[in-house]
C-alpha cells in the first residue's frame, strides 16, 4: 500500500512576488477604469425634426429657449417627465444606425429640452424615439440624412 504525501500550499505553489502582485492589480484597474470610461449614461434612440421649432410645449414662442449653438431637442416619452424634463441638459452621442458609417463617432454634444416630441409643431423623423434633436444637433453627430439613430445619453 502507497503512504498518501501530505502536502502543503507553501510546497506545492509557486510564489508570487509582491511586484508581480501589484503588477496584476494595477493592470486590473487600469482595464476597470477604461472599461467605466466607454459607457457614461443610458442608451436609447434619438430622431430629427426640422423647424418651425415654435410654440413648444415647455416654453411656448419665447425665442431665449434656444442656444446659440443650436443644440436642442424635444423629450420623448421615456424623459419627458410629466415636463420635468423642460430645460434639463443632456450629453448625446451616437453609438450605432442601420446603415455602417452614419455615426460620427467622435463627437458628443449637449443638448437642452425645449419641448416634448409627442406634442412638437414639427413632426419628429421617427416615432417613439428617446430624444428627438434639432437638425443642427442631429448632423453634428451623425449623418442628417438618417431618419433614426441609437444613442448614449445622460444628464448633465
Amino acid at each position: 500500500m502507497k503512504k498518501l504525501r501530505h502536502m502543503t500550499l507553501q510546497e506545492d505553489m509557486p510564489q508570487m512576488q509582491p511586484m508581480a502582485v501589484s503588477q496584476i492589480l494595477l493592470r486590473l484597474l487600469i482595464i476597470s477604469t477604461a472599461l467605466t470610461s466607454l459607457s457614461y449614461g443610458d442608451v436609447g434612440t434619438a430622431a430629427r425634426y426640422s423647424p418651425p421649432y415654435t410654440p413648444t410645449a415647455c416654453y411656448g414662442n419665447d425665442p431665449s429657449q434656444f442656444p446659440s449653438s443650436n443644440l436642442f431637442g424635444a423629450a420623448g416619452d421615456g424623459i419627458w417627465d410629466n415636463g420635468a424634463a423642460c430645460g434639463r441638459q443632456y450629453l448625446v452621442r451616437c453609438i450605432s444606425a442601420t446603415v455602417a458609417g452614419t455615426c460620427n463617432p467622435s463627437q458628443t454634444i449637449q443638448v437642452r429640452i425645449v419641448d416634448r416630441a409627442a406634442t412638437s409643431g414639427s413632426r419628429p423623423s421617427r416615432e417613439g424615439a428617446t430624444i428627438v434633436l434639432s437638425t443642427t444637433a442631429f448632423g453634428s453627430i451623425a449623418n442628417p440624412s438618417a431618419t433614426s439613430i441609437n444613442v448614449e445619453f445622460q444628464q448633465v
